[in-house]
């Protein structure tokens, strides 16, 4: 290969909803053993190349570890979830009867052992995935969690810093919103 040749191809970029989208067939498809391909960590399998696939050029290997992450919440599953929110507000729902998310000291722990990794916590985000499996909640949107992985060491877009701020959030009181008023009727006069 020549030096032009190089200058020559065009990059191929990722596609992180186009990963989701093949996900959510395969188990809606009942692709169980091309899922339980993805669930093996060290990869290499035609399943977590194709995952690969998704991520262009520049992030097959993080393509194929969201397509772990995802395997492993959906084993044992019929149903696909594209899931919502990013990590911290699904983390928000990890606990039991006893608290959940800010509420429950295991929830606090696991988030911040992800948010203070410099790198991409790939075992503790594996460990969030578990513990939302485990108590039935809903992942986080595994198209947000792509492009999230995506801009972990983008000091611009403070992906930690946004996962703990919706994991500490406080839930919306009622119908207030931000625009409207919080004043209320006095109900003694």
């Amino acid at each position: 290969m020549s030096a032009g040749t190089d200058q020559e191809r065009p990059r191929v970029p990722h596609d992180s909803a186009a990963l989701t989208a093949w996900l959510t067939t395969l188990v809606r498809n009942r692709e169980y053993g091309i899922l339980a391909e993805l669930r093996r960590a060290k990869g290499g399998t035609n399943a977590h190349i194709r995952a690969g696939w998704y991520g262009g050029d520049d992030h097959r290997d993080l393509f194929e570890r969201v397509a772990f992450l995802f395997a492993i919440y959906h084993q044992g599953r019929s149903t696909p979830s594209y899931g919502h929110g990013s990590l911290g507000a699904a983390a928000r729902r990890i606990g039991d009867g006893t608290g959940r998310g800010p509420d429950n000291p295991g929830a606090q722990r696991l988030l911040n052992r992800v948010v203070a990794s410099r790198r991409i916590p790939w075992r503790h985000l594996q460990h969030a995935v578990t513990r939302l499996r485990a108590c039935e909640q809903p992942p986080p949107s595994w198209t947000g969690l792509t492009e999230d992985l995506i801009n972990w060491n983008d000091r611009k877009a403070r992906v930690a810093y946004g996962w703990s701020v919706e994991f500490h959030t406080p839930p919306a009181r009622g119908r207030e919103t931000k625009n409207e008023p919080t004043t209320r009727k006095d109900t003694t006069t």
